[in-house]
């Protein structure tokens, strides 16, 4: 897959099929368009582009919409990578993208740019300035510049809509086992490992403080997690409290990982870490002791359940 940063820096010999959309998740859904996407670029000799925009629109239109996404852009790369397509066009949504006329959008973007032959979309699909523009406008620019539109139905396109709406409230409920059986994948946090106050030692669990640079990044419900990461090469599993430590006085969330029988110096590394399943609420204790206790319950928990589910 060859990635471009804005549809002006497309390069390809070939015409192609194009797919638009936020793609957030690359669920099964999603998953099922790419593969309509590559399925008709290789019956056609076309290449296969998914043209997809960075920021979200509504970062840029609703500022104070305080939206959440399953992905960053760079986790929704390395799962649109996985797909078999043959381009992805990240292309920046500004306010001046964003006052594009249907027309503009189609002729300089579309056809111009991505020389698209066909485009594979969704019957409620609006576009141009304003969103005024929807798929029978699509059809009547595809007899004017001479490319096919095909019509994702009202049915596949629910399954896709609704789908990113169900995995982000599955994960707000702290429901990540529901919300990795849509996704086909586990659910990831990624960052870097920074300092934290060093309680997790203390403790005798010593954790990995995960920071995320993305603040649109949706961080799950609050609560301990069964996790895994790949640490240098090595598949590593853990557990997971993201919460404020309200035992020992916390107030501002943090992430933190415990990895069983790893002994490495983690700081500054950039670790993507999957969630597994939830154990519980994260809880105030009456004291450290009884806070050890549970600490000691939930491993034997995640131990018990890597040994069930993924005994390696």
């Amino acid at each position: 897959m060859k990635e471009h940063r804005g549809a002006n820096s497309f390069i390809s010999e070939r015409q192609t099929v194009v797919t638009i959309g936020t793609f957030d998740g690359v669920h099964a859904g999603h998953r099922k368009i790419m593969e309509r996407l590559v399925n008709s670029a290789h019956a056609n000799n076309l290449d296969s582009v998914v043209l997809t925009f960075f920021p979200h629109p509504r970062m840029v239109l609703q500022k104070e919409s305080g939206i959440q996404l399953i992905n960053t852009i760079e986790e929704r790369i390395q799962l649109l990578e996985q797909t078999g397509i043959d381009h992805l066009v990240i292309h920046p949504f500004t306010h001046q993208f964003s006052r594009l006329t249907a027309l503009e959008f189609v002729r300089d973007i579309l056809v111009n740019k991505l020389k698209a032959k066909k485009i594979i979309i969704g019957y409620d699909h609006r576009f141009g300035r304003n969103r005024t523009a929807d798929i029978n406008d699509l059809k009547q620019f595809g007899e004017e510049f001479g490319f096919d539109v095909e019509e994702i139905s009202q049915q596949d396109v629910e399954q896709v809509a609704v789908s990113s709406t169900k995995i982000r409230n599955a994960l707000l409920e702290g429901q990540v086992e529901r919300a990795n059986r849509y996704l086909q994948h586990p659910f990831t946090l990624s960052g870097t490992i920074v300092k934290g106050k060093g309680l997790g030692k203390q403790l005798g669990y010593p954790t990995a403080n995960l920071e995320i640079a993305e603040d649109y990044k949706l961080i799950p419900k609050n609560g301990v997690y069964v996790v895994r990461a790949k640490i240098d090469g090595e598949l590593v599993f853990g557990m997971m409290n993201i919460g404020t430590n309200p035992t020992v006085g916390g107030k501002t969330q943090t992430i933190e990982s415990y990895f069983f029988d790893l002994d490495k110096d983690l700081y500054d590394k950039t670790l993507e870490i999957e969630l597994l399943v939830r154990i519980r609420d994260e809880k105030k204790f009456d004291s450290v002791d009884e806070l050890k206790i549970a600490m000691k319950q939930d491993q034997a928990f995640s131990k018990q359940y890597i040994k069930d589910n993924h005994d390696r």
